[in-house]
């Protein structure tokens, strides 16, 4: 009696269930580490934003104004002034040891020259090393200098004569109204974790997928599973894929419900378009690693290949860097990551809360990744029935 194509899947779906409940690694990969970065990812931001950087001052000037200063900017969220140095040198040797991210320094008699009119120049010094840090760093000293220049500028035109209207007038004579859109709150967290996530995921699903493939040439299975399979290389992959899939996708779901339920982050489009978009870019980026596979078919290129694929796509998505002010070749490259059409598919629906027309040409976008298979299906089928493993 002839088995039907969907008998051969379910039967090969049930033979790569027992290979994955035998084999700690996929429970790593599958399993394990997503949950494990799904955590720690959320936990390391979970304030948004680091905060109380360690900084220093060195306040060579040392009056009430000064003094105000300081005590201003170690107010500051992000910024804490944990010591105080005599000179620039010591302040220079502490942030290269690595205990301060920053410190300002205050040139002596520069409250003299700030009441006399004279601009004075007050300085800060940062350790961009950490770019997170220094930019924080940077933001909060900045910041602190324009507001310590207009004090000494209203208390200036206090003292001839001008009411504080007039004062406050001439200092700020336009006052900014920000209004930040889908993210009031400007939490970081928001921001990374929504890509951060599904991008490790993602790493994951091109390398579980690849090792899945290449480790039937290495354990000498491929023949066994061609035999089940009648020889037809696309239910073969179908077969041994789809329990993956469902593991993956119930992946999917519960960051999805853990960042949008338990975290409460902006979802204004609902669960169901992401948890649609989160199976889309498993299905592409498994059919990116089998394109792999079928490409070079040794598991070790294959593999070192997923793995530089799937790092770069954190660079190139969109989420950390602008990709429109990236170069016009980079540009184009960044079509070629799964990661960036489903960043761009979370910006339009969970952040802004489009429709998901709006969306079509990154959903359409996944949907031609799953095409890559197709064209390496020929010389897939060849490394299964005849390829020999080599270390």
């Amino acid at each position: 009696m002839a088995i039907t194509i969907h008998k051969r899947i379910l039967l090969i779906a049930k033979r790569e269930v027992f290979r994955i409940a035998s084999k700690p690694m996929y429970l790593f990969c599958m399993v394990i580490a997503p949950i494990f970065c799904y955590l720690f990812f959320t936990t390391l931001m979970g304030k948004g934003l680091p905060t109380n950087l360690p900084a220093g001052v060195v306040d060579l000037d040392n009056t009430a104004t000064t003094r105000n200063i300081i005590r201003n900017l170690d107010a500051f969220q992000q910024t804490e002034i944990v010591a105080h140095y005599a000179s620039f040198e010591e302040a220079r040797k502490a942030v290269q040891r690595g205990e301060i991210y920053s410190f300002y320094y205050i040139p002596k008699g520069t409250t003299e020259e700030a009441l006399s009119s004279r601009q004075p120049k007050v300085s800060f010094y940062i350790n961009y090393s950490y770019l997170i840090a220094g930019s924080l760093a940077y933001k909060d000293q900045r910041t602190m200098s324009e507001l310590a220049g207009a004090a000494i500028g209203q208390a200036t035109l206090l003292a001839r004569g001008a009411t504080e209207n007039q004062a406050i007038a001439f200092l700020q004579p336009i006052i900014i109204d920000t209004h930040a859109l889908n993210n009031p709150w400007l939490n970081y967290s928001v921001y990374l974790c929504n890509t951060l996530l599904p991008g490790v995921l993602m790493l994951l699903i091109f390398l579980t997928t690849t090792y899945t493939l290449g480790v039937e040439i290495k354990e000498n299975t491929a023949n066994q599973l061609m035999k089940m399979a009648d020889n037809s290389i696309v239910t073969a992959v179908v077969g041994k894929l789809l329990p993956q899939t469902i593991i993956f996708f119930i992946s999917v779901s519960f960051y999805n419900a853990y960042l949008y339920g338990f975290l409460h982050y902006p979802c204004h489009s609902g669960i169901l378009p992401m948890l649609l978009a989160g199976l889309l870019m498993v299905l592409a980026s498994q059919a990116v690693g089998v394109f792999f596979f079928g490409l070079f078919g040794s598991m070790r290129l294959t593999l070192s290949a997923s793995s530089l694929w799937g790092v770069l796509s954190f660079s190139i998505s969109g989420f950390s860097f602008p990709v429109m002010a990236m170069h016009p070749t980079l540009q184009a490259l960044s079509n070629l990551f799964p990661l960036r059409h489903y960043f761009l598919i979370y910006v339009d629906l969970a952040l802004n809360g489009y429709p998901m027309v709006y969306a079509w040409h990154s959903i359409v976008a996944l949907l031609l990744f799953m095409l890559l298979p197709f064209f390496v299906l020929k010389k897939l089928r060849t490394a299964m029935l005849h390829y020999v493993y080599i270390p």
